[in-house]
């Protein structure tokens, strides 16, 4: 089939939703699919115009006011709707749509093209902790309108299932996310690695992902003093310099990839993951299938990822004495660590990509035979639900 994929941020921007699209043409590419990735322009002189055997067709972009490598891409409903035309594809993906993505939505509603939706980022309620809560209901109401207007909206966990739902948003069904079981595995702890972050066989208590305002990392801190451990900061972003000022005795690492985030993950005793805003949270899918056991808090995603007192534990959002207390409990007693990691591990080896890139392709033929046969919205708003 011809699919057009819309991405709000690709390549060289690495982050949830870029992951997710390399996986996905990974698969495409596998069954011989013809694909188009429209996605803003970067400055990046190197960025590949061809990816996976998709197409990368760039859209001209402006940094966006205070987290620069992240770009918006400019330009009209019309810009969008004349690719997508020349382009003629059965279906468009709209990954994690907000800007590009609500373009693109009514681009392929005027065209007839059916449309499934990524919900894949809680852009609402970043605003609050961006300083701008005035924006959270003008967000939703984005939102709304991109999901009310795709043929089918996907979400990766209960809570934004229940989320959108509650919204009113119609036509929404699950679609989780896979986890590289090869690459992410106990088999990749490097005890050089260890004692290069925290010598003196200190235990590693780690966390990777942006080092952005969303991510709540400064709650950390209330990890500082736990005896013989040391903490390790995968990751970078436009808090780095804040965050390093913030958790003086921690390692920051940078930006790892590849065979080194996956040696450094499986290196880890411990993750911890203290957002509040995760849609699904694939960075616990990855400790886990490396072995590792998993404090986060409790809402979004890591809800249906962390089991508790099996694979880790679940604290409630801002109750930041109750992450150290789960921390010391795991940091404290080695069998049970090593028993919730051995839990964690087997949990996530039946969820692999080619699994649920399958699962995503049905979808497609799905929304694809939902427009030829034309019913009326109503209609297929109860066929689906």
């Amino acid at each position: 089939m011809r699919i057009a994929i819309v991405a709000e941020s690709f390549l060289p921007l690495m982050n949830g939703v870029t992951h997710s699209i390399l996986r996905v043409l990974e698969h495409l590419e596998d069954r011989g699919d013809d694909v188009l990735v429209i996605a803003p322009s970067t400055l990046d002189g190197e960025a590949p115009d061809r990816v996976r055997g998709a197409e990368i067709h760039r859209l001209p972009a402006v940094p966006l006011a205070g987290y620069t490598n992240v770009r918006v891409a400019m330009g009209g409903v019309y810009r969008v709707k004349r690719i997508l035309a020349d382009y003629a594809p059965d279906v468009v993906h709209l990954a994690s749509p907000f800007v590009l993505g609500w373009r693109a939505a009514q681009a392929a509603h005027q065209l007839g093209i059916p449309t499934v939706a990524i919900y894949q980022t809680e852009v609402p309620s970043y605003a609050a902790r961006y300083g701008v809560p005035f924006l959270e209901n003008w967000a939703w109401n984005r939102v709304e309108n991109i999901h009310l207007l795709a043929t089918r909206t996907l979400v990766p966990s209960t809570f934004a299932l229940n989320q959108l739902r509650g919204r009113g948003i119609p036509r929404v069904q699950m679609w989780r996310r896979g986890v590289d079981t090869a690459r992410f595995s106990p088999e990749k702890r490097d005890d050089g690695w260890r004692a290069s972050v925290a010598p003196g066989g200190k235990r590693i208590i780690g966390y990777v992902g942006r080092l952005a305002v969303e991510k709540q990392v400064e709650d950390l801190a209330a990890l500082a003093g736990i005896p013989n451990t040391r903490l390790v900061i995968v990751g970078d972003g436009p808090q780095r310099a804040i965050l390093e000022d913030a958790l003086p005795d921690a390692v920051f690492t940078g930006f790892l990839g590849g065979d080194e985030l996956a040696r450094a993950v499986a290196s880890f005793d411990l993750f911890v993951h203290p957002g509040e805003f995760e849609t699904f949270c694939q960075t616990i899918q990855e400790a886990m299938a490396s072995g590792v056991p998993v404090v986060a808090t409790g809402r979004g995603g890591p809800l249906d990822l962390v089991e508790n007192s099996r694979t880790g534990w679940l604290y409630e959002p801002g109750d930041l004495s109750a992450m150290r207390a789960h921390v010391l409990d795991l940091m404290g007693d080695d069998a049970k660590r090593r028993a919730f990691a051995a839990t964690a591990h087997a949990s996530v080896q039946d969820k692999t990509w080619p699994a649920l890139c399958g699962q995503l392709v049905r979808h497609y033929e799905q929304v694809m035979a939902l427009e030829a046969a034309e019913p009326s919205t109503d209609a297929r708003a109860g066929a689906e639900l």
